[in-house]
């Protein structure tokens, strides 16, 4: 019997410039102004990286290429191509190759877009966040709802496929705004959705706001109701929910990168911040990059890498992560790949959570019911404990 092959594999590259930190983002971002040196700087530091870590991970199938942020459509296309080129000659690219961009709606961005698809961008990830001028205020983001508008129109034209975010679960929403909301989005003919339910995060201007009284997001019920309103609009208008924020007209529409991390495939992390895992040797590896951009670029023309340590994980980490990332998507988990944590059918905390409508009853698989996805932290706290 021939052993399986390397795992396939994505890669992420890190953006982190904004022309603007909204008050919700808890990423890794910069503003972008005055940085034009220390970008080309960047861009050079991250095709070293790529290099460095093709050597680690060895010959592999490579099924996507995700640029993220920050806002990598302020990126210069010529830029966007150069690090593309060079992961598509390091790795095998798969015949259906996925790649995706994160953009604003801002003229300025949609300007860019049909350099960018000439760059090899063929999915782009619109952050629209809302069709309402007075919402968009409340967010901190710095376009409009006529601009966001022209931007869908323009992005149906210039890539192949278009995913529109969406955040939900504002101060004072109500089911039945959300779902016209969703309605009116779903009309720019976009296959697929992600509607993000609003988080409050720690550090972030609004949880400064939220800690002063002045923010009071939706109680837990009524963010119920937000979440089920969303799935019944989505469903009733052929899109799938195949992850807990992810719906897709047809599974051709799914984000082939996010189901490289949901499925516990490896992937190659570059740029500040940017996290990876990798297979060597057949032992799953996390890398995690220098934060600052500066000290990332530093930290590459040191050691041709942005991360100081290759982590090696253990069988149990290993299979948490699987868990975490795999109870997000319709398909689940493998028991076989839960071992280590000794979960199975007959584990009681598995019995318990089945007779609670939480997991589907299922011998071969770990996965969650409708109602759990609902409470899917909840769930993957108690199977965790």
């Amino acid at each position: 019997m021939t052993s399986p092959g390397p795992p396939p594999l994505g890669v992420y590259v890190h953006w982190p410039y904004c022309a603007r930190i909204c008050p919700y983002c808890d990423f890794n971002v910069y503003r972008d102004r005055g940085r034009a040196p220390e970008q080309a700087a960047l861009v050079e530091a991250m095709v070293q990286d790529l290099t460095t870590q093709a050597a680690l991970t060895g010959p592999r199938t490579l099924v996507s290429v995700f640029f993220g942020g920050g806002t990598p459509s302020l990126m210069d296309p010529e830029a966007v191509a150069l690090v593309l080129e060079t992961a598509r000659g390091l790795w095998t690219p798969a015949a259906d190759l996925e790649v995706s961009l994160e953009a604003n709606p801002t003229d300025g961005e949609t300007q860019r877009f049909s350099a960018l698809a000439q760059a090899g961008v063929g999915r782009l990830s619109l952050g629209v966040q809302a069709l309402d001028d007075d919402v968009l205020r409340f967010l901190g983001r710095d376009h409009d709802a006529a601009t966001a508008r022209r931007a869908l129109e323009v992005a149906s034209q210039a890539f192949g496929r278009v995913s529109l975010d969406l955040i939900y679960a504002r101060p004072g929403q109500t089911p039945q705004a959300w779902a016209a909301e969703l309605e009116d989005a779903l009309g720019y003919g976009a296959e697929h959705i992600s509607p993000y339910q609003l988080t409050i995060e720690a550090g972030t201007a609004f949880d400064r706001a939220a800690r002063r009284g002045q923010l009071i997001p939706p109680d837990e019920e009524t963010a119920a109701r937000l979440f089920e309103t969303t799935q019944a609009v989505l469903t009733a208008a052929g899109f799938d929910a195949y992850e807990v924020s992810n719906h897709a007209r047809g599974e051709a529409a799914q984000s082939r990168h996010n189901l490289v991390y949901w499925r516990g495939w490896d992937y190659v992390g570059v740029g500040p911040g940017a996290h990876g895992r990798i297979t060597i040797g057949g032992r799953r590896h996390a890398t995690e990059a220098q934060a600052r951009p500066a000290a990332y670029i530093g930290a590459v023309a040191e050691s041709g890498r942005g991360f100081p340590i290759l982590e090696p994980l253990s069988a149990e980490a290993a299979a948490e992560e699987r868990v975490l990332s795999g109870l997000r998507v319709e398909a689940g988990v493998p028991y076989s790949e839960l071992v280590s944590l000794g979960l199975s059918p007959t584990h009681e905390r598995v019995k318990t959570l089945v007779a609670e409508g939480l997991l589907r009853d299922n011998n071969f698989k770990l996965s969650v019911t409708p109602a759990g996805r609902l409470v899917l932290d909840h769930v993957t706290r108690r199977l965790l404990v």
